[in-house]
């Protein structure tokens, strides 16, 4: 009777070499992917936002609720470039820009068309809010320049030497400054944001008593609110919102929303990836997004798509 002695290795023992280099590969592909996603943080953040959602879900925004209703919608008549957006209450319609060519363009809540106004020497635009009593802000990336318009009566293009201006110039005036830009009217503090390298958050406090003269500019480096928020890679949009007193920003590359109080401190987020807000797919290119006087989140993604979101 012949007599075994061996015994057969299984699993990760018995894989030849070529399985355990494979799998070492996914492994540090894995590993890669959640660092790069930042998968931890979002985890973290998930679950310390689900501890304090019952402080905080009646006096704030609170992302988690937002679903889509229209899931990206191609404007009609923008081929391309579709960048800021900010909502008008007087008007009742939403002012977008697109960058190349600079336009000025007005839609509905539902992302349709109305109209266009030609931006003429105006170079990079990239971002807007609106201040109230018929100002706009434009914000010019390259320059770092921020643009005060009145809101257009009538058709025909607006001249950029028409209008007064504030430039920052802060770094190198590359293609990675001023993305957007968010107003608070009760503070009269302008928010804007640097997209990377560094991304930057800045307040400008004064913005419209300038206007009338009063010249007492403060700008402030917010840095103390982002330097923590390492899941949000870049900064593409801000918004203020006056019914909370809390600031979201928006990363493009993170595909994400985030929610801060009054002192910089993380309060909610919602991702716009995939099967998250209802979305059948993931937000290609942020650039853009802002709130209504309801609530009501808009947004807008390169190359011409439109979002629209309600708390549900």
């Amino acid at each position: 009777m012949a007599i075994q002695t061996g015994v057969r290795s299984s699993g990760l023992f018995g894989a030849s070499p070529k399985k355990l280099w494979a799998l070492g590969l996914l492994c540090a592909g894995l590993l890669y992917t959640a660092f790069a996603m930042h998968l931890d943080e979002r985890a973290f953040y998930s679950i310390k936002s689900a501890w304090h959602e019952n402080s905080w879900e009646a006096r704030s925004l609170w992302l988690p609720e937002y679903e889509v209703r229209v899931d990206a919608l191609p404007v009609e008549t923008v081929a391309n470039n579709l960048s800021g957006l900010t909502f008008d209450e007087r008007r009742n319609h939403l002012w977008a820009v697109v960058n190349n060519p600079e336009e000025l363009v007005a839609l509905d809540r539902d992302g349709t068309f109305l109209a266009r106004y030609p931006l003429r020497g105006f170079s990079d635009v990239e971002g807007i809010t609106y201040l109230g009593e018929g100002l706009l802000v434009l914000a010019e990336e390259r320059s770092q320049s921020l643009v005060i318009v009145p809101v257009p009566e009538a058709a025909g293009a607006l001249q950029r030497k028409d209008y007064a201006s504030i430039t920052l110039a802060i770094g190198d005036g590359d293609n990675n400054g001023f993305e957007g830009v968010g107003y608070d009217r009760r503070g009269d503090r302008l928010f804007v944001v640097k997209e990377h390298s560094p991304r930057k958050l800045y307040e400008i406090q004064g913005l419209k008593a300038s206007l009338n003269g009063q010249m007492n500019l403060k700008v402030i480096d917010r840095e103390a609110w982002i330097e923590d928020k390492g899941m949000a890679s870049d900064l593409a949009s801000v918004h203020f919102d006056e019914r909370t007193g809390h600031l979201v920003l928006l990363s493009e590359e993170a595909k994400m929303l985030m929610e801060l109080d009054g002192n910089g401190n993380l309060v909610s987020f919602r991702s716009l990836w995939r099967g998250f807000a209802g979305l059948e797919r993931s937000v290609p290119q942020a650039e853009g997004m802002t709130f209504d006087a309801r609530g009501d989140l808009y947004l807008v993604s390169e190359p011409n798509l439109f979002y629209a979101f309600e708390r549900k």
